[in-house]
């Protein structure tokens, strides 16, 4: 089977080059748009092309300024064997005066400049040898930032005024734009899908959860903040989110970028965004079409949970040393202060379960969650915020809001040996956390067993919970104005 020789020896027996202005948008047909929150997307859109037998020149604007040229995808939706891409170009970078000095490079130009002394305005000319100017998607050579340019025989390095260049033709491009050599095995009007990933386009979640005075139950809402900063706006475009860790290769960012997005936060619409489980990642559609105009920062409400159950947990971890994050092997078993630190701060936590009781129960996308409680006057006050991981419903969300103001921890090594052989050690800890507070608390103490991966507790004066193969965990009961003192005993085997 030779099906792609057919198509290159129907494209070259073809006599007729027909140069076709831009594709018009099909009747009814916005762009589709799928946002990754690894700020990139995938932009699909339907056009109407005319398209003679053979070869044809078409022109498609509309694109983004960071797309990627190597991900376009044409196809006719009713014939998709019937169209082929001969030739691509894309045009990425938009009008300005360094992309005319760039297309003027080798050619005499006018500047005009004010005369410092009578305040008038001239007209000087100069060969412009290099514009300083780089396209978007090109490397930066060497002094690239830098304009060249010959004036009455010398030369300068910088503009000797603002560029004046000749009206520009009919067939200038002023947008992103894509130019196709295609061959069609028919003429006429030809509705075909364009697809291609761009970055620019990004989402992220956000929470806000409101506290009440007393207690720990919780509002919450969930917003979708949509940027676009691709150079392009989309208008009425269908919507879907993508949330998980897409494998992407990032291409070479380009080296003009575009400024500051300014802020928009419109009402959300009234139906909720609506969430499916796609491949091993999760879905989000949004309810109506929307335009994201370039530079725009958007917002749209995606959840909400009322009277939500959670807990306030306090922890004290002296060592804070992550499950296996930092670990020096040798140096745990030849140093006896190895894992003595003594942090006193002690961490507020709060933790809640995504289910349908607690009026949540949909995938929670990775984002910040800013925490507020109510004050004795009724005002809002901010308390903390932390990051929510992916979580599937069912699973528990812990965040961390700060340190407890009037908790205590410390702790110390009481006794370290290592036995002749050097088959194992004993290692002994007191750990004291002490309550300001005019109430009782319950704080959650953990230990690390740092050492060796063999360990075992010989005794203890509380009961613990093995929360992982090297951690510990005591819940204990500390009375107001009062301290609690916990002992325990490991032993390592190597």
């Amino acid at each position: 089977m030779t099906p792609c020789r057919s198509v290159v020896a129907a494209a070259s027996a073809a006599l007729t080059l027909v140069i076709l202005p831009g594709a018009a948008r099909a009747d009814g047909e916005g762009p589709q748009i799928t946002i990754y929150n690894q700020d990139f997307a995938l932009v699909r859109m339907v056009r109407s092309l005319r398209l003679k037998v053979g070869e044809s020149e078409v022109r498609v604007g509309g694109v983004t300024a960071m797309l990627e040229p190597d991900s376009v995808v044409l196809r006719d939706r009713k014939d998709p064997k019937g169209i082929r891409i001969l030739e691509q170009n894309y045009e990425g970078d938009p009008l300005s005066p360094g992309f005319m000095l760039r297309r003027n490079e080798g050619k005499v130009v006018a500047f005009q400049s004010i005369n410092p002394a009578t305040g008038k305005k001239e007209i000087v000319s100069g060969r412009v040898i290099r514009s300083g100017y780089a396209p978007q998607q090109a490397e930066m050579p060497a002094g690239g930032l830098t304009p060249i340019v010959e004036v009455d025989g010398k030369i300068q390095f910088s503009l000797p005024g603002e560029p004046l260049f000749e009206a520009l033709g009919a067939d200038a491009i002023l947008e992103p734009t894509l130019l196709w050599r295609l061959w069609s095995d028919r003429a006429g009007e030809r509705d075909v899908e364009i697809s291609y990933l761009t970055s620019g386009i990004g989402w992220q979640a956000t929470y806000n959860a409101v506290a009440p005075e007393k207690g720990d139950r919780f509002d919450l809402v969930g917003w979708i903040t949509l940027t676009n900063q691709s150079g392009t706006e989309f208008k009425d475009a269908g919507l879907k989110l993508m949330a998980g860790e897409v494998s992407k290769i990032q291409p070479r960012r380009a080296l003009v970028m575009l400024g500051e997005a300014a802020m928009k936060a419109p009402s959300a619409p009234p139906p909720q965004v609506t969430e499916k489980a796609f491949d091993e990642y999760h879905l989000y559609t949004l309810p109506r079409p929307t335009t994201l105009r370039d530079r725009e920062v958007k917002q749209v409400e995606f959840c909400r949970g009322t009277d939500v159950p959670a807990e306030r947990l306090y922890v004290y971890d002296g060592a804070q040393m992550g499950t296996y994050g930092g670990w020096d092997v040798e140096m745990a078993r030849s140093r006896p202060d190895y894992g003595t630190e003594s942090n006193t701060k002690v961490f507020t936590m709060l933790e809640f379960i995504n289910n349908k009781a607690s009026g949540l129960g949909i995938p929670l996308p990775r984002g910040t969650m800013k925490i507020y409680r109510v004050d004795t006057d009724g005002a809002r006050q901010f308390v903390g915020e932390n990051v929510v991981d992916h979580t599937p419903a069912g699973e528990k969300v812990r965040l961390y809001l700060g340190n407890a103001f009037d908790l205590v921890g410390e702790r110390r090594q009481t006794n370290y040996r290592v036995d002749a052989g050097k088959e194992n050690a004993d290692e002994s800890f007191e750990i004291k956390v002490r309550n300001h507070k005019k109430e009782p608390v319950e704080i959650r103490v953990v230990e690390h067993l740092v050492r060796w991966a063999t360990w075992k507790i010989v005794t203890s004066s509380d009961p613990y919970e093995k929360t992982d193969s090297r951690t510990i965990e005591f819940r204990v009961k500390v009375p107001p104005e009062g301290e609690k003192i916990l002992t325990y005993q490991a032993r390592y085997s190597w």
